[in-house]
């Protein structure tokens, strides 16, 4: 029998994890009456991939202003000149302040999640330790919200470990990307000894241009060894509004669904197909040209921009950007190529070349959050790990014009995915309504994902009247669906992210995903409005689905009298 909302309400909810997602579904959930929920994270303050003791200087997100942030909080101007971006230091304080207003003696810092487990017939336990006092406990919650993500247990090949460098005989530092909040004072220092100390960056993502572009500003040697590097978007003028901010780009990707007349133009038909490209190489050729990207730099040996999720916004570019410092000659490109092992000074390069280095900085990517916190007896009691296809992709086709011709890509039986519903629940924990995700779903707006979801995770747990399958095997089925959808639209991209945010991918088309969720929950979607004309340059806000969770509590307001009228 299931709960009424007022019993589900006086339960307890353990979040886990205190980063962006963790705290607006905390919030979110509150205002809608839950009285017993509580966040646990190993951090020492709030925000996740943003806590203050992760930051270091010249890190920046993609977003400008008014992109990422929360509708009930707005976020403050950018500190500095930064062309609009927000920097990690204005992601940080936001976290911190958007806590401190809603979540004030919610948050249980310092505390290291062991073990996440079912207990007994129902419930979950969460066995910790708490870092302050050095002791294990075990808490217990009725529901479970994992809000982790995906960007904080680093990846590092064991070739270039730590402890194989020491083996090797290398003395230099070896660190991860994610570490160099804490080492930046030695390298500077060691910078002031020796003027010729050099640093040598692994990997050619974000991480790696930020910490290179920081360290070569600082008058320190910096080579960047990767095989291949992320696109990136640049414009001669910043884009307005109502390209940047609206269903625009989305629009001009494709999703798994085309709604629209003007979608299905675009990705069904042979001129469509054509427009599409034509507009997404354009973008590709102009990125180039206005950072002035020589033609033979191995910079241009990139992922695309239409078939990856490796993207970069550099809006009209700066005097001191990575790309700048490259094109002055401050920052050395070593590829296509990659680090192999560790020799006495350095490293030693696959094309054979030996590297001097007095630090090497993996910037290596992340492995997934969920692995050391969940058993293999429960990662397979919820159907939280990752699977090789389960059909032979024959029974889902997108007969897309847009799609045709991809790159070349792995056989899809490499290309594993995870069976979660809408990346938000376990297909097979469907029922249950017990169990939740936030932080997933991997878009390039994750301020109004991460509050959508949280409604959605609000509804979930309340019993609210949804879209949902009625059955673990048709919540499956759409997983499997969409992971066909996620190898044909980013083909090898499922090879790249792991599974604490890749359990759906609508990278370019957020829109369309969070439009789904929105049905879901039985409240207008498409909120942008605008005419025939003009919706695809409406500007989508977070202002818009402020009032949301009032809105579902109107809709089951209405729901539940309708119900004892039929009673009576």
């Amino acid at each position: 029998m299931s709960l009424s909302p007022e019993s589900v309400r006086k339960q307890s909810v353990g979040i886990i994890g205190a980063g962006a997602a963790g705290l607006i579904t905390a919030h979110i959930l509150r205002q809608d009456g839950f009285e017993r929920v509580q966040l646990l994270t190993r951090d020492k303050s709030a925000g996740g991939v943003w806590a203050r003791q992760r930051i270091y200087p010249g890190v920046a997100i993609n977003n400008v202003r008014g992109e990422f942030c929360f509708s009930s909080l707005p976020m403050p101007p950018p500190q500095g000149s930064t062309n609009g971006r927000l920097t990690g230091e204005d992601m940080s304080a936001y976290m911190e302040m958007f806590a401190d207003t809603f979540l004030s003696g919610k948050i249980r810092f310092e505390t290291e999640i062991l073990d996440i487990r079912r207990g007994g017939d129902s419930g979950w336990e969460v066995e910790v330790q708490d870092l302050r006092a050095n002791k294990k406990e075990v808490l217990s919650y009725d529901r479970i919200v994992l809000c982790t993500g995906g960007c904080s247990e680093p990846l590092i090949p064991e070739s270039l470990s730590a402890e194989t460098a020491k083996r090797a005989g290398y003395g230099g530092l070896v660190i991860h990307s994610s570490e160099i909040a804490g080492h930046i004072n030695r390298i500077l220092d060691d910078h002031r000894v020796d003027p010729n100390y050099t640093v040598v960056v692994v990997g050619g993502g974000k991480s790696a241009m930020d910490i290179s572009g920081y360290l070569a500003l600082q008058g320190i040697k910096v080579s960047v060894v990767f095989e291949k590097t992320d696109a990136f978007l640049a414009y001669p003028l910043q884009l307005p509004e109502f390209i940047r901010k609206s269903r625009f780009l989305a629009v001009m990707a494709a999703h798994s669904e085309l709604r629209t007349r003007l979608e299905r133009f675009l990705h069904t038909t042979w001129l469509g197909a054509k427009i599409t490209h034509a507009f997404w190489d354009f973008l590709s050729w102009s990125s180039y040209k206005t950072l002035n990207i020589p033609k033979d730099s191995p910079l241009r040996n990139s992922h695309s921009i239409f078939w990856g999720i490796r993207t970069n916004d550099e809006g009209v570019g700066k005097k001191d950007s990575f790309y700048a410092l490259v094109n002055e000659g401050k920052i050395k490109l070593v590829a296509p190529t990659r680090a192999e092992q560790y020799v006495e000074n350095g490293v030693l390069l696959g094309n054979g070349t030996e590297l001097r280095a007095n630090a090497v900085i993996l910037a290596t990517g992340f492995g997934s959050s969920w692995t050391g916190i969940f058993t293999e007896k429960t990662t397979e009691e919820l159907g939280l790990g990752r699977h090789p296809p389960l059909t032979n992709g024959e029974e889902h086709v997108w007969n897309y014009a847009s799609l045709c011709d991809p790159p070349s890509s792995h056989p899809q039986n490499r290309q594993w995915a995870s069976s979660i519903y809408r990346g938000i629940v376990p297909a097979k924990n469907i029922n249950r309504r017990d169990f939740a995700i936030n932080g997933a779903v991997f878009t390039v707006n994750n301020g109004y994902g991460f509050e959508v979801m949280a409604h959605w995770i609000s509804s979930y747990f309340l019993g609210d009247k949804m879209s949902l399958p009625s059955t673990p095997e048709e919540a499956l089925k759409f997983a499997e669906w969409n992971a066909a959808w996620m190898r044909r639209r980013y083909p090898d991209m499922l090879l790249w992210v792991n599974e604490s945010y890749s359990s759906s991918l609508p990278f370019w088309t957020w829109p369309q995903a969070m439009d789904e969720l929105l049905d879901d929950m039985g409240v207008p979607s498409m909120r942008s409005g605008g005419n025939w004309l003009t919706w695809p340059f409406k500007i989508i806000s977070p202002s818009e689905i402020k009032d949301l969770g009032e809105e579902r509590r109107a809709k089951r307001e209405a729901e539940l009298n309708i119900d004892r009228q039929w009673a009576n």
